[in-house]
């Protein structure tokens, strides 16, 4: 028989704090229908196919977050999003980048304003890119200090693109000086 299984950090980056962490990341075993995975009680951020397959046993859950695999979509929870306490994406593999515009997707197109979660293979350097694309917590592999992690959320001190956590790009909040038209060099560009 296939079981699904629980994974728990017992601390989680969230804002930008170190902090304890209540919930748990329903995981099915390869193979496993998401129709047939027992939910256990308590705090469970399930897999969007389970969260699909038995929306109706789950929809009365206070404590539920769902997550979200790099190769789905997030707009299958649009009108579902305030149902959950947490929305989780995750990072199969640290070159996987397609999470990041999933977590854009959650802010900008579909409105979602609760926790978003990186979870899955999720390292220093990635922080800092992933708040900018929305996200507000992070499970960082287990293998590595969380403390460590956590200065990556402040590697930098200036961006020049606008995102989710800048809304103008830096061209539109930088004032410059304006010069006539006898300067030299630059005039005109």
């Amino acid at each position: 028989m296939l079981e699904s299984t629980l994974e728990h950090h017992p601390e989680i980056i969230k804002g930008r704090a170190v902090v304890a962490d209540d919930w748990s990341v329903l995981r099915l075993a390869e193979g496993e229908a998401a129709s047939d995975a027992v939910v256990p009680d308590g705090k469970v951020i399930v897999p969007l196919t389970v969260w699909q397959a038995q929306r109706a046993a789950l929809a009365g859950r206070a404590q539920l977050g769902v997550w979200i695999a790099s190769d789905e979509r997030p707009e299958v929870l649009k009108g579902e999003l305030d149902q959950f306490a947490v929305v989780a994406v995750d990072f199969p593999k640290f070159t996987d980048g397609r999470g990041y515009s999933i977590a854009y997707n959650l802010r900008m197109r579909l409105g979602y304003t609760g926790e978003l979660r990186a979870i899955g293979d999720v390292l220093r350097d990635q922080l800092f890119q992933m708040q900018r694309t929305g996200f507000d917590a992070y499970a960082t592999r287990q293998d590595r200090n969380i403390h460590d992690a956590l200065k990556g959320l402040t590697d930098f001190s200036e961006v020049y693109q606008a995102s989710v956590d800048q809304k103008s790009p830096l061209f539109r909040r930088h004032e410059r000086d304006v010069r006539d038209e006898t300067s030299d060099v630059g005039f005109g560009i």
